[in-house]
């Protein structure tokens, strides 16, 4: 007994809907490497295709079926890098759901991370939030794919502007020792003055065409390069002194890491088309404040080339 598609029957109200699909859908992602351990994802998808008038409803089974196929090509080393899986399943989609014109996927994962520490070089790991995304628009010869890829790192900042004032203060304290001038100045050029901290969270996120290829590894050493310093879950004595001191040493606003992280961006993706949309975010949560610390640029690559290149 053939049973029935009500999917495909007559909707009581005609209007086109622009994403029907799938929420929450959990996955365990992992994605093969050449000469590298694979890469292995905790995931989240978010599945859409457009439905048009005529049909009721979308035959969501088949958005389950796309993401198994392409997570096992993952596996086997067809699909390269965690860049292209939502890229490839975006593409799948359309075959899958003929009556599509447009596909959505996005992914947010965890990525377990293996660091060592940078004094006693003690292994540990750290925890990165990846996010990925790819719209595919049907055409009459092959789909037009714009995708994402991006991550939010969590270092550590030191606050510039209270690191003046106790430099100041430390100035004003030695001389009233009778030290001098010039053995103050040579002491406050060698050691960074106190300053209150902040955890940061460093988000960048990259969107090209599909023929591009960035490098997820690339944008995490960009959002943690752009902080004060590097944060480990683990710490020797001499790792916890070298985390400070090198923190206070590189003291940054909110907006010093956001800027930094554009700058990076420029020099580390000269290739990519200037029509590429760079998003960059950092939040501080502040430890002297109720309040955190917020900045953000959202720009193309064009126009961030332009704006960095006149100060370069």
């Amino acid at each position: 007994m053939e049973l029935p598609d009500t999917q495909a029957t007559m909707p009581e109200v005609r209007i086109n809907l622009t994403r029907v699909g799938v929420k929450n859908v959990q996955k365990l992602v992992e994605v093969a490497r050449p000469g590298k351990r694979p890469i292995i994802l905790i995931s989240r998808f978010n599945v859409f295709v457009d439905l048009p008038s005529s049909l009721k409803g979308a035959n969501l089974s088949r958005n389950f079926e796309v993401i198994d196929m392409v997570l096992q090509q993952a596996i086997g080393g067809e699909v390269k890098g965690i860049e292209e899986v939502c890229n490839a399943v975006a593409r799948k989609l359309l075959d899958y759901h003929e009556y599509a014109d447009r596909t959505e996927v996005d992914m947010k994962s965890l990525y377990m991370l293996r660091r060592k520490t940078p004094v006693s070089e003690t292994e540990c790991h750290e925890v990165v939030k990846v996010v990925a995304s790819a719209i595919a628009q049907r055409n009459a010869v092959n789909p037009i794919v714009r995708k994402s890829i991006g991550a939010e790192v969590t270092g550590m900042t030191a606050c510039p502007c209270a690191q003046n004032i106790m430099k100041e203060l430390a100035a004003s304290k030695l001389h009233a020792l009778d030290v001098d001038q010039e053995t103050i100045s040579a002491f406050l050029d060698e050691m960074p003055m106190a300053t209150h901290n902040q955890r940061g969270k460093g988000y960048l996120c990259i969107e090209t065409d599909d023929d591009q290829r960035v490098e997820l590894e690339t944008i995490i050493a960009i959002v943690k390069y752009s902080m004060s310093a590097q944060i480990y879950e683990l710490l020797k004595r001499g790792d916890e002194s070298h985390v400070v001191f090198s923190a206070h040493r590189n003291a940054r606003f909110v907006e010093d890491c956001v800027r930094e992280m554009a700058k990076r961006v420029v020099n580390e993706f000269p290739d990519l088309p200037g029509d590429s949309l760079v998003t960059i975010r950092q939040t501080n949560e502040e430890s002297i404040h109720q309040h955190d610390a917020y900045a953000e640029r959202k720009a193309t690559m064009a126009e961030l080339r332009a704006e960095i290149g006149s100060y370069a």
